[in-house]
């Protein structure tokens, strides 16, 4: 019972240490890098605290003011420049030591008094400020200038140099090498299309659009793969071929029919040499279209593609005939035919 006893209280007294520092305030400590400073540098404030696991603490926004022997007015203060994120700096058991940095400025010059930084200490129901043990203040200095004791000059004249070729001929050499490449370059390409039967002036003239009934018939194409009346919609599909025989006949022989009627577009081409079949297929599809569009006609399926063919045959009876050229010396003759 004896031996029992003595490890009790050789434990208790182990573990008095411990129990102790758990009932005991975090322990708060400050000091800035440097008591004296030039106005505009930086200077660095830390704030450490030795405290408890279970404690905890706040480091509130510090306050500066201006001492008052100072010969500066005391309505600056010094501005806070960078606020660094709590570091933990060290931990033994439940012990942390924790540090609190501020990057700190005066652009006013002065003794500056920061007093006794503080944190704010919970603790259960304990709710309390911890202030450092040394307060702090720090000397924000400056050069004196006495400008009564310099002479004053007049402004000197500026200076006139004289020109030197050297000044410029580096630029002119580059210049002249870059000319003679963009001549020679040139006459290459001007020899390359001359070879092809082309010019540089063709180069920067627009590309010149598609011929009329190339363009119809891609469009032809294109819609009689969409299957738009197999599908139920005619009136798609009679809108887009009254459409492309409108532009058709505009780029064609230049006639705007795109805003007319299905009878102006058909008396606008009377004067024009076409064959009196594609006239008639011209306003049978047009009058057809403007049914279906205008008064919901459902054309049978025969008539669709009747429709479409009679639009593709008129592109192809009206497109323009190439004319070739035939040279006199081809011609036979009569003695040759002989």
């Amino acid at each position: 019972m004896s031996c029992l006893k003595n490890i009790v209280l050789l434990a208790t007294f182990a573990l008095l240490p411990t129990l102790y520092s758990w009932g005991q305030p975090p322990q708060v400590s400050a000091r800035l890098s440097a008591d004296t400073v030039m106005i505009g540098d930086r200077f660095t404030l830390e704030i450490d605290v030795e405290k408890d696991q279970v404690q905890m603490v706040a480091f509130p926004a510090f306050q500066t003011s201006k001492d008052s022997s100072s010969d500066v007015g005391q309505e600056n203060s010094l501005e806070l420049m960078e606020d660094f994120p709590v570091d933990t700096l060290k931990r033994d058991g439940r012990r942390f030591i924790l540090r609190k940095r501020y990057s700190l400025s005066a652009f006013d010059e002065g003794v500056y008094s920061m007093g006794r930084p503080a944190i704010l200490y919970a603790d259960k129901n304990i709710v309390d400020t911890l202030y450092a043990r040394d307060s702090l203040r720090i000397v924000v200095a400056t050069f004196q200038i006495d400008s009564t004791s310099h002479a004053l000059f007049d402004i000197k004249p500026q200076k006139t140099l004289k020109f030197k070729f050297k000044e410029i001929s580096g630029y002119l050499l580059y210049t002249l090498i870059l000319f003679v490449i963009l001549a020679v370059a040139v006459y290459l390409l001007q020899r390359y299309l001359k070879s092809r039967g082309r010019s540089i002036t063709d180069l920067f003239k627009p590309v010149p659009p598609p011929p009329a009934h190339l363009v119809a018939i891609e469009a032809l194409e294109l819609l009689k793969n969409k299957k738009l009346w197999q599908n139920g919609k005619h009136k798609e599909y009679y809108s887009a071929l009254s459409d492309i025989l409108r532009t058709y006949i505009a780029g064609r022989w230049g006639i705007g029919a795109m805003e007319m009627t299905t009878e102006q577009v058909v008396d606008s081409i009377k004067d024009i040499e076409i064959a009196q079949k594609n006239r008639m297929d011209l306003m049978n599809v047009l009058r057809t279209s403007d049914l279906v569009k205008f008064a919901k006609a459902e054309p049978e399926a025969s008539e669709n593609e009747a429709a479409f063919d009679m639009s593709f045959y008129f592109v192809e009876d009206t497109k323009p005939v190439e004319v070739t050229e035939v040279d006199e010396d081809d011609i036979p003759t009569t003695n040759e035919k002989n």
